[in-house]
């Protein structure tokens, strides 16, 4: 919704969305990882810029049933074989649909006994090489529907680039996009 106030052509490709598309977006609805990612690379070919907020299992399962799986009486569940989905990000950093083409990811971050927030982001933006990678602290709660976000935004290398910024969502989504804009002359 900011790019598109900045004036931005937009392409929303989402999934189980029941928010209302802003004006001047376009939506290309999708159900699963597979037509994600095709939709991704599409509408990706002809832009200047890509950002990623996407939360996409890591596992799916392997096959489907037509019908509900159902209990057996005396025994346990029955396995489900799991398979990796693609990672979007990391492939469109890997295979740009077109040379100049800047990526932008999310990670959302807790700190733990492994790392605070910012390591976690900068290990991160290590292993997908995106341009640049929102890191968005969602320890307590935070981030998630109208509480309050923090996002510092790193480059490829793990540098930050700005931030941290806190405040709204449509704060941290004007910090975003004056680092995009920066980034793209």
């Amino acid at each position: 919704e900011v790019a598109a106030q900045r004036g931005a052509r937009v392409t929303l490709v989402a999934a189980n969305t029941a928010l209302p598309v802003p004006d001047g977006v376009q939506l290309v609805p999708v159900e699963t990882t597979a037509e994600l990612q095709d939709a991704v690379r599409a509408a990706s070919a002809d832009a200047d810029a890509v950002i990623m907020a996407a939360a996409v299992a890591d596992f799916r399962p392997a096959a489907l049933t037509e019908h509900k799986i159902k209990k057996v009486a005396g025994t346990g569940p029955a396995p489900i074989e799991l398979v990796e989905n693609p990672d979007i990000l990391a492939g469109l950093v890997a295979d740009r649909p077109r040379e100049g083409l800047l990526v932008i990811g999310f990670a959302a971050e807790t700190g733990d006994e492994h790392g605070s927030v910012l390591e976690h982001g900068r290990a991160k933006a290590l292993r997908k090489g995106a341009d640049l990678l929102a890191v968005n602290d969602v320890s307590g709660g935070k981030g998630f529907g109208d509480q309050a976000n923090a996002l510092t935004i790193l480059d490829a290398s793990g540098e930050i680039v700005a931030g941290p910024v806190a405040g709204s969502k449509h704060d941290v989504a004007g910090a975003l996009l004056d680092a995009v804009a920066s980034r793209l002359g």
